[in-house]
């Protein structure tokens, strides 16, 4: 099974934080992958002043995730996911350099990889990355896609996130679902924010 993440993003954090609890209770085996909601964004009319900015921060944050990869195999991204996550989510940090050094190092990564930061020649793998998610599901929705099988869709967007056999059993729908041929949406408005508990 196949994820796409922004660290940026808190409804993919929870619906990773879900994924992980399917692990442990389906035969189902994440691999990490790396998108950007700053390339998906790029060209859309009407962002806040704040979300702009926070876009500009995002990058880099996916740029270290992409030279992480790069330089030590894509089965690190889950633990620097993981690493990032609990310092943006949970603890409120800014995405800047100093965050990414204490999340590498948290994860067991060199340092140095923050380097990636500032560094656009990390930018042709990152679109590569994002791009190998979006044709999966198309361009009018966000982080996270996953992909099983055949089947790509953006989300579950769930809050909070549900654990053992209830995890399972969101899993057992999302599967069912997905396969259906012509089924596309299933949403409704949401009236919370994401609860991290």
């Amino acid at each position: 099974m196949d994820f796409w993440f922004d660290p940026l993003c808190p409804w993919a954090w929870l619906t990773s934080r879900w994924i992980l609890d399917v692990e442990q209770v389906r035969d189902v085996r994440v691999r990490w992958h790396v998108m950007s909601l700053t390339l998906l964004n790029a060209e859309r009319e009407g962002l806040s002043e704040d979300y702009k900015k926070r876009m500009a921060q995002a990058i880099g944050t996916v740029r270290v995730c992409i030279a992480a990869e790069q330089k030590h195999g894509s089965e690190v991204l889950g633990p620097l996911y993981t690493s990032l996550g609990e310092r943006i989510h949970l603890r409120g940090a800014e995405q800047d350099r100093a965050m990414v050094e204490d999340a590498l190092a948290a994860a067991g990564l060199p340092v140095d990889l923050a380097a990636a930061f500032d560094d656009a020649s990390y930018d042709e793998a990152l679109r590569a990355s994002h791009d190998a998610g979006m044709t999966r599901v198309g361009q009018d929705v966000g982080t996270p896609v996953i992909q099983f099988d055949d089947f790509a869709i953006f989300g579950p967007v769930v809050t909070p996130a549900p654990k053992g056999e209830a995890a399972g059993v969101l899993w057992d729908g999302v599967k069912t679902l997905a396969t259906v041929p012509g089924f596309y949406e299933l949403k409704r408005g949401r009236d919370s924010r994401p609860d991290f508990s």
